[in-house]
């Protein structure tokens, strides 16, 4: 019997030739080319559309700010004290009661409690300075309220200044300044509109709301004492303001082909303005009683002032248009800042507990109320305290 040896039979793999394989890399090379092309003119869509965004971003933070801010022009004003303060076509002043640390307080518009005491309240005439980007200076007068201090209001200003940090020229930065302190940057890369000023001022007409021409701008509060005999005729156009129309554009801040410019315009109503002080409530506040204050150790080897007080001969009574108590507190010595705090009427009896205090210290309180209008009663300031160490 014969064996036969059995050979594995191998079968022909053909492999790629050469053409085919120039074949694939061409039309590989092909797709990985519109690939990377698409992908190319995606990642330049997108930096348009972040470049566009950046501008825009910066109008709406600096238009935001302007509107948030100027519609509370006139905001809790004490008599004689003007709204508009100065209005150019790159700077504006107003006052309004803008913020306040003093607890409970209905009339300001925004509460902080790290608000400086310097900075919340009326510019008294002894800080009487210019108006950033202008030869005006301001105060001229220190408007008290009804307790015969500085009253709450400060004055805002807006001014647009050449920005200097940049490569363009031609660019501004908005700033923005609370009474005498050191401006604050609000938005860079700012541009002009062409022929249009950054702001244009809106007042009330027999038609209806009519523009104050460009070319009488600037005009200025000149009067010391808003709506005395005096604050009439031209020197009171600044009073008709009702409106302001902000125009500016943004760039991006890159430069050449690569730049992005925005523009936006916005009217910003100002719906406090020419109210002037209410009388509706009535008369005056009279406090009636006077401020008893005690001191006393408490459990824990602290001190604690008592404040107690009746109620004003207006509050559950009489023209009963008592809104609250303010009661005002200062180191011996010191001059009265802005109130401490404020306490809503419509109580039998008033009791205030007050533990914030420094041992050793020597402190003053006072006391006055407030109706509706707002109006200040006269202040009563209760005698010393001194703080003993335990």
């Amino acid at each position: 019997m014969n064996i036969q040896s059995k050979r594995p039979q191998v079968r022909d793999r053909a492999g790629f030739t050469i053409v085919e394989l120039m074949v694939s890399l061409v039309v590989f090379g092909v797709v990985m080319t519109a690939a990377l092309s698409f992908l190319q003119v995606q990642n330049l869509g997108f930096r348009k559309g972040l470049d566009y965004m950046s501008s825009t971003q910066t109008l709406r933070y600096a238009v935001g700010t302007l509107e948030q801010d100027i519609q509370t022009a006139g905001t809790n004003l004490v008599p004689g004290q003007p709204e508009v303060v100065y209005a150019g076509s790159d700077v504006m002043a107003f006052n309004t009661d803008y913020g306040t640390r003093t607890r409970i307080d209905p009339f300001a518009v925004f509460f902080d409690p790290d608000l400086e005491d310097r900075v919340g309240l009326t510019w008294v005439a002894s800080r009487r300075e210019v108006i950033p980007g202008t030869g005006f200076p301001y105060p001229d007068t220190t408007y008290l309220n009804g307790a015969g201090l500085p009253g709450p209001a400060e004055t805002l200003i807006f001014f647009f200044s050449p920005d200097e940090e940049t490569p363009r020229s031609d660019d501004f930065a908005l700033y923005r300044q609370v009474n005498a302190e050191e401006p604050q940057l609000v938005a860079r890369n700012l541009l002009r509109v062409e022929g249009q000023p950054f702001f244009r001022y809106m007042k009330d007409s027999d038609t209806g709301v009519d523009s104050i021409p460009d070319d009488v701008l600037p005009i200025a509060h000149t009067v010391p004492v808003h709506e005395s005999p005096a604050d009439t005729g031209v020197v009171a156009l600044v009073d008709s303001i009702r409106g302001v129309r902000v125009t500016l554009a943004a760039t991006n801040g890159r430069p050449g082909e690569d730049e992005r410019i925005s523009e936006v315009t916005r009217i910003v109503r100002m719906p406090n303005m020419g109210f002037g002080m209410l009388d509706i409530c009535g008369s005056k506040p009279i406090l009636g009683t006077g401020l008893a204050v005690d001191v006393d150790l408490d459990i824990g080897g602290g001190a604690v002032v008592t404040l107690n007080w009746g109620p004003s001969t207006d509050d559950g009574q009489g023209e009963n248009d008592i809104v609250r108590y303010v009661i005002w507190r200062r180191l011996a010595g010191e001059d009265w800042e802005e109130p401490y705090l404020s306490i809503p009427a419509g109580e039998d009896a008033y009791i205030y507990r007050d533990e914030d205090l420094v041992v050793g210290e020597t402190y003053e309180y006072g006391l006055a109320a407030q109706d509706c209008t707002p109006t200040l009663s006269n202040m009563t300031a209760a005698p010393p305290v001194v703080i003993p160490i335990t």
